[in-house]
């Protein structure tokens, strides 16, 4: 995932899972830690509740969070500023319209370049699942199964983010099979682990939206509906 990405993950999660739309200077308080879902209202999910965290989100603020270039920010907004996604305004911003912004994250992620390791299973995607190590990340699918406890269709692939260290056990776990691959590791970032066990809901939805799956739509619709 790139720099740019990682950026747009952390403003959308902030967007969607915590209902902040707002990024000042101003905004110094320590994002709320309670897990909790009310019907199709999504607040306070797992957060980047580090004290190095607590610092205002400003496109300096950001860029220190994750050590970025404030260059590297500024660049990250182009696009989403210049389709009136996001509105800069002095050293803040405000997200004017995040479906626009999930669009363009949509359309500009590149899953397969991603991907680190397939293979097939004979387990079913619960055993799959279950016989995972503890630290991967669940991701498309899963990580919507997981989130919302409800299944807008049968799926049979599992998609999981992993370390390369994490990859060494998946391997011993999960041999490499010829046939339907069924589970699909993908690269993990430096900072996905921040997000608790399961992507984000803006990282679920451009990923749900970059399968070929016939599936992944009726899962992509049931989130719109959630998100929007």
């Amino acid at each position: 995932m790139t720099k740019k990405e990682i950026i747009w993950r952390e403003i959308l999660y902030q967007a969607i899972e915590n209902k902040k739309i707002k990024f000042t200077s101003l905004d110094s308080k320590p994002y709320r830690t309670a897990s909790v879902q009310q019907g199709k209202h999504l607040t306070g999910f797992t957060p980047l509740d580090n004290k190095k965290h607590l610092m205002g989100f400003t496109q300096k603020g950001l860029a220190k969070k994750f050590g970025f270039s404030l260059s590297t920010v500024f660049n990250a907004l182009k696009i989403p500023r210049s389709t009136g996604a996001v509105e800069v305004k002095g050293r803040g911003f405000i997200i004017r319209d995040k479906e626009k912004f999930l669009q363009i994250w949509a359309t500009f992620r590149n899953l397969e370049k991603d991907i680190i390791y397939k293979t097939h299973s004979d387990f079913s995607v619960s055993e799959i699942q279950g016989s995972m190590p503890p630290k991967i990340i669940f991701g498309a699918f899963s990580a919507f199964v997981k989130k919302f406890k409800e299944c807008p269709a049968d799926y049979d692939k599992i998609y999981i983010y992993a370390t390369t260290k994490e990859l060494k056990e998946i391997k011993k776990r999960f041999l490499k099979n010829k046939g339907y691959e069924n589970l699909i590791v993908l690269k993990k970032d430096s900072y996905l682990n921040k997000y608790g066990q399961i992507t984000s809901i803006a990282q679920t939805f451009v990923d749900l939206w970059n399968l070929k799956e016939w599936y992944a739509r009726e899962f992509l619709n049931s989130l719109k509906e959630k998100i929007y």
